[in-house]
Formats: C-alpha cells, sequence, structure tokens
C-alpha cells in the first residue's frame, strides 16, 4: 500500500493546497492520501490570532472535500511540542505498517530538507514528493534532488503541478478587507465568515450571491436597491460603506418565510415576540433575520442591530441603524407615495429629522389600515420629536 502525506500548517487551506494534492493523486496515484495540519510548525510560528489547531483541522476537513479520495489526519494536532517530521514519519510508520509512505511539500521546505532534524530518518521513512511548476526553479530542484539521493540515498518524485500564486499568509491578510474568497474553497470560506476567523469580513460579492439564495425572486431589486442606498447615506453621513452594504444586502434575508418558519426560527434562537409581532407576521422578518445573519454569516453586532431594528426603529437608533431604516423606506425601486421625495432629500440634510418624518408616516400608514403600531416604533418616534423639538 501507498500512503502520501502532505503536511502543512493550512492557516488557512487553500485552493494551491487542494490542487497540489490533486497533482499528487494523478501521478503518484498512492492508495490513500492524508492531508497532515500539524500544530507547531518547528519551522515558523504561526501568526498571532490564527485559529486554534481543531479549528485549523475542521478547515483542512473542508478542504479536502474538494480533493475527492483525500482524508485528514490530526495525529500532530494532538502531540505536544513542535511537529517534527521525523517523529511524525516514525508514528506513520506504526499506523501503516508495511506501507510505502510518500511525504508531499513544496519547493521551499524540499530546498532546505537538509537542514531539517533527522534529515536521514525522514528520508528513510518515506519518499519525498516536491510539487514543481514547470521551468523556473525546476533546474535548482534536479539539481538538489540530485545531491540529496547521492548524500542520504533519498527517493524523490518531483510532481508536475499548477499552484496557485498566493500563499496563506497573503490570504490572512486579504481576508479582513472583503477579499481572498476566490482562492479559498466556498465551504473553507463559508466557515472562516460564519465564525469571522482571521478577522474576516465578508467579501460583498460572495455575500450577495449567498444571501440570494434566501429571498423571493421578487424582492432581489428592493435588496439591491436597499444596498445603494444604504452605501451612498453610508458616504454621506461618514458611516463605514461596506458595513452598510452587509447590513442591506441581509436586512430582508428571511423576508419570504411563512409565520410558521418565523416562529421555528423565533425557537431555534431564543427569540421573545409579542402580540403586536404575533399578529403581524411582517414585523418578525428583522428579528429572524438578524438572528441568521449572526449565526450563518457571522455579522457582528452592529451589523446585527442593524438589521434587527429595520422595520420598527427604537429610541436612540446608531448611525448604521438609521441608515439601513431610511435606506430602505427611500431606496429607488419603493413606489411612489405622499411624501416619499421629501423624505428622499431629507435624508441627506438631516438624518434625525429624517427619522422622525419616516417614523411620523410609518405610524400614519399603520393606522390608516385600523392596525395598532408597534410600541418600538410610537416610541421612537416619541424620542426623535422630544430630541428634535423639546
Amino acid at each position: 500500500m501507498k500512503v502520501a502525506i502532505y503536511g502543512g500548517s493550512f492557516n488557512p487551506p487553500h485552493l494551491g493546497h487542494v490542487r497540489a494534492a490533486r497533482a499528487a493523486m494523478n501521478m503518484l496515484a498512492p492508495d490513500r492520501l492524508f492531508f497532515l495540519p500539524v500544530s507547531v510548525p518547528p519551522h515558523k510560528t504561526l501568526e498571532q490570532g490564527s485559529p486554534s489547531p481543531a479549528e485549523r483541522l475542521e478547515l483542512t476537513r473542508l478542504a479536502a472535500l474538494e480533493a475527492p479520495g483525500a482524508e485528514v489526519l490530526d495525529i500532530e494536532l494532538t502531540r505536544v511540542g513542535p511537529s517534527y517530521t521525523a517523529d511524525t514519519l516514525r508514528q506513520l510508520s506504526g499506523l501503516f505498517p508495511g506501507a510505502e509512505l510518500e511525504f508531499l511539500m513544496g519547493t521551499d521546505m524540499f530546498l532546505s530538507i537538509d537542514g531539517w532534524r533527522e534529515p536521514q530518518t525522514v528520508m528513510e521513512l518515506a519518499r519525498i514528493g516536491v510539487f514543481a511548476r514547470a521551468g523556473g526553479q525546476m533546474p535548482e530542484l534536479e539539481s538538489k534532488a540530485a545531491y540529496l539521493r547521492k548524500t542520504y540515498g533519498a527517493r524523490i518524485d518531483l510532481v508536475p503541478s499548477d499552484p496557485l500564486d498566493i500563499s496563506s499568509s497573503e490570504i490572512r491578510a486579504m481576508l479582513p478587507k472583503r477579499q481572498g474568497c476566490d482562492y479559498l474553497p466556498d465551504a473553507v470560506y463559508e466557515r472562516i465568515i460564519r465564525f469571522r476567523l482571521y478577522g474576516a469580513k465578508p467579501d460583498l460579492a460572495w455575500l450577495r450571491k449567498k444571501a440570494t439564495t434566501y429571498l423571493d425572486p421578487k424582492r432581489v431589486p428592493h435588496v439591491q436597491g436597499t444596498e445603494q442606498e444604504a452605501v451612498r447615506l453610508a458616504r454621506r453621513w461618514g458611516e463605514d460603506e461596506s458595513d452598510a452594504a452587509e447590513a442591506a444586502i441581509l436586512h430582508d434575508v428571511t423576508k419570504r418565510l411563512t409565520r410558521t418558519e418565523q416562529l421555528q426560527l423565533c425557537e431555534k434562537y431564543g427569540i421573545m415576540t409579542d402580540n403586536c409581532e404575533l399578529s403581524n407576521e411582517k414585523l418578525l422578518h428583522a428579528k429572524t433575520g438578524a438572528a441568521l445573519s449572526a449565526d450563518v454569516f457571522g455579522v457582528p453586532a452592529p451589523i446585527e442591530s442593524a438589521i434587527r431594528w429595520h422595520t420598527t426603529g427604537r429610541p436612540g437608533m446608531t448611525r448604521l441603524e438609521k441608515i439601513i431604516y431610511l435606506a430602505d423606506y427611500i431606496e429607488l425601486t419603493r413606489r411612489d407615495f405622499d411624501g416619499l421625495n421629501e423624505l428622499r432629500s431629507l435624508a441627506y440634510q438631516d438624518l434625525d429629522a429624517c427619522m422622525e418624518l419616516g417614523l411620523v408616516m410609518s405610524l400614519r400608514e399603520v393606522r390608516s389600515k385600523g392596525q395598532e403600531p408597534h410600541e418600538n416604533t410610537a416610541k421612537a418616534e416619541a424620542w426623535y420629536a422630544e430630541r428634535l423639538h423639546g
């Protein structure tokens, strides 16, 4: 039996790792191929703020799904202290007695392999598979391979591959800037965003695509309009434009659900409801949408709160909350109604005055239908009236 081992910090695992694993499977045809995330790499320190070893293991499991037949081993994560390859290969020899081991690595690791701890042991216990880009470094790799064969009796396979021209460290730097998703398996990126690993913020194009799957197609133009309006308002009032876009993209994420489905989410997330909300299911989607957005998309508290209050409003709203409330109200696909043009103009002149007017209009509309407004809307209108008029 031939067992290939692909070790690394996988911090995070990216499409380059997946490509390399596929190349090894195609050329070497191992019976089994394992990704092997290390706990404490001896040749480098993990960047501060990196996910826990258990979390990197889970990310690696998700990445391995993109290389059919690949598996993941956790033996290094359970070892105390630095992870030395010689120790790992000894353990693997015990786990797979009689198997031919092939240890896979990139060019940088290969070129320094004779400086590792117990290099002779490493090359006795396993073949060395090197991911090699055609041209470029190939002469250097072949020269190094010849030296290792002569000096250590090494068995070396140069594995032609088409590596991704980016590193995990570069991806880590991109993630907080709403970049990097194109370099990661989608399931890996979803988990990174859900738990906001690496300080990640979602790529907005990715988030739009994901959010759209939750929406009634007829609502998509409204959500797009709300995002555009929210960004314009954020720019006018000095709020983070990408945070405003994120909140707007998700603000109606549960709007299509039935009353029964809304109540199921309320139960799932421990959401308290009042009689007004129970009698008007349209009010529930703000609460359930905020909770789902925090759970599935990892939105931070300010964005969750902006989604939570975009329907009723509340006294003392944050600037982002006001922006999402008003963007939802005045975006350009909204059908014309009495006072809409005034609202649109006022939103860019005086945010609080626009909130007061919007709340007054909302209260009037609800009462005109013979319904009782939500108490939070009434309280919010009274709060702004007191603030503006004393």
